[in-house]
């Protein structure tokens, strides 16, 4: 019998239209899906009017779960790996079961999507052609040492930040990299997206006045760099 295969698929970041056709056959075909929580998968999938299996893998029993989803590989399944929003292991649980997996000589087929740091780099008018991802930062131990690190970077940098941290994170930034232009992007592909743009003193002149609800992007250009 021979193995199933992993299938790595990308999902919406928010508008449920933006899933490419070959995703959506994807998660038709497989035999079941792992993902971060079944009450947002089930959102996209009842929309697309898919009904599968649904296996919870989340930061906290990932490494637990990966011999059972072996099994069912080994065993001739399929599955498709999606996150709750975007591109799968991008900041999100799923790197180590993908390592596993290639480790036991059992194929992982990517299918490309929706990915919100590619998306925000697209619309921020800041270089592209060389860019840092760091994802989320630190929230304690390391943070301010990152931070000065970053502020001697010669790339565009992108970075994920919550509802909780966006306003510590442009107040750092300040106090590191006051003359950087920034670029925020707030829920991107949704009802209320919005990109925020100026140096960090600028955006946090009127900050109180922003809505600072939902996921954000943070794009920082880089060292020495001037807008066109």
């Amino acid at each position: 019998m021979e193995n199933g295969k992993l299938y790595v698929v990308a999902t919406p970041i928010g508008n449920l239209g933006d899933i490419t056709f070959r995703a959506i056959d994807t998660l038709k075909l497989v035999d079941f899906i792992i993902c971060e929580d079944t009450r947002v998968t089930k959102i996209l999938l009842d929309y697309y009017q898919i009904n599968k299996p649904l296996l919870v893998v989340n930061a906290h029993n990932e490494s637990k779960s990966i011999e059972k989803i072996l099994t069912k590989l080994f065993s001739g399944e399929s599955c498709a790996l999606v996150t709750d929003a975007g591109t799968p292991c991008i900041s999100d649980p799923g790197v180590r079961l993908v390592n596993k997996v290639i480790s036991e000589n059992i194929d992982v087929v990517g299918i490309p999507g929706a990915s919100g740091a590619i998306l925000a780099l697209s619309i921020s008018g800041l270089p592209t052609d060389s860019f840092v991802f760091e994802g989320f930062l630190p929230q304690k131990k390391g943070r301010q040492k990152k931070i000065k690190q970053l502020s001697e970077e010669e790339r565009t940098i992108v970075l994920y930040e919550s509802t909780y941290r966006i306003k510590k994170l442009v107040e750092e930034l300040n106090a590191n990299m006051p003359d950087r232009l920034i670029v925020i992007a707030r829920e991107l592909t949704k009802k209320f997206e919005e990109t925020w743009r100026g140096t960090a003193s600028q955006l946090l002149q009127n900050f109180e006045k922003r809505i600072t609800k939902g996921e954000f992007v943070v794009l920082i250009a880089p060292l020495n760099w001037k807008e066109i």
